[in-house]
């Protein structure tokens, strides 16, 4: 995404879509109680399209401005179609941009209990989908090309699996695919290859000494093949059951040092993924926990969860504020990083965003 043009794009789109969005659903701004817009965190330029155009309904209809953060937005988006889904709950939160393990509490109150200290999982697919010759969104591509793969064909790192660090870390295992991708074109008939050797070759300093467990190595999955002589889609499915092993085994430790929660949320992009869904399905199962995944429309950033977080918002802070409640005032400023909670220790490595 180029982020002038994304900008461009959204001040060109978004006075038309306002109006015929408003004349679909028979809607005036006197019918609206808010104005709620995305507010961060994300590309500035198009946040800040977003987030002037409500400051100019806002004012112009006297409607309380709520500056959302879009996190929020993906954290309580479950409960947009499941009215049954009450507070508290564990949420992994996996997207584009972030990967993290959080404990929503109620609107407004969230307890950061890992995140990633390098790349994103969204993102580790993408680039694996591009290392394939795939399409964007690269998630999509490589859950279609996985489901004709062994996803214990290719040696793949799990990176922090076991590791007393709460974190993630998908930075060595992006550059894993990289090298076995590599491998596979040359056809080198090899000894098995360890993951240590994928990220020595392929990593930074940070990412070599990062990603590794208790043991000080990179635990690695499957009974590999020793000739390279696998598919595109074997390195997918390896990829993704490297990530969601990951996945389970962050979960499981997050539930170690925080206690039990009555339900199990996964919300965001990668939220779509069908086995990172039965995987996590079957988590909450075993920890005797609800498990609750929005749509898949709801999955991937849109102005749906937005609303619904605003509405979300405004309930909770009219009952605390009652009349005084008045919004966000005009002047909030969009935020490119914005942490969901700010109390959060800092994570060690250079990828940490919140």
């Amino acid at each position: 995404v180029v982020p002038e043009i994304a900008a461009r794009a959204h001040a060109e789109r978004v006075a038309p879509m306002i109006e015929a969005v408003m004349g679909q659903a028979g809607l005036t701004l006197d019918d609206v109680d808010a104005i709620a817009a995305t507010a961060g965190p994300g590309l500035v330029g198009g946040v800040m399209v977003g987030l002037v155009s409500a400051k100019a309904l806002a004012m112009a209809s006297g409607k309380p401005l709520l500056a959302i953060n879009h996190l929020e937005g993906h954290a309580l988006s479950p409960r947009l179609a499941n009215a049954g889904l009450a507070f508290p709950y564990l949420l992994l939160l996996v997207s584009g941009g972030h990967c993290q393990i959080l404990a929503v509490d109620g609107v407004g109150q969230y307890r950061r209990l890992a995140t990633t200290i390098d790349d994103a999982l969204g993102e580790a697919f993408d680039k694996t989908a591009k290392l394939l010759g795939l399409g964007y969104p690269g998630g999509p591509a490589v859950e279609r090309l996985a489901r004709d793969g062994d996803p214990k064909a290719v040696p793949l790192p799990r990176p922090l699996k076991g590791s007393a660090e709460p974190h993630f870390s998908f930075a060595g295992l992006k550059s894993a695919v990289l090298r076995a991708k590599e491998q596979q074109e040359k056809s080198v008939r090899a000894e098995p290859v360890e993951a240590l050797s994928f990220l020595e070759e392929s990593a930074g300093p940070e990412e070599k000494n990062g990603p590794s467990t208790s043991s000080g190595r990179a635990e690695v999955g499957g009974s590999a093949r020793t000739d390279f002589a696998y598919s595109d889609a074997d390195i997918a499915a390896s990829f993704q059951q490297a990530a969601v092993d990951c996945l389970i085994d962050r979960l499981d430790y997050a539930l170690t040092r925080a206690g039990h929660f009555p339900a199990l949320v996964v919300a965001g992009g990668v939220a779509a993924n069908q086995t990172v869904r039965a995987a996590l399905e079957n988590f909450a199962h075993r920890h005797a926990m609800r498990f609750t995944a929005p749509p898949l429309a709801l999955c991937t950033d849109n102005a749906a969860m937005i609303a619904w977080a605003g509405c979300e918002r405004l309930a909770a802070e009219e009952w605390g504020a009652g009349a005084d409640f008045t919004g966000d005032p005009l002047d909030f400023v969009a935020r490119p990083r914005w942490p969901l909670d700010p109390q959060a220790e800092t994570a060690r490595g250079a990828g940490v965003k919140a």
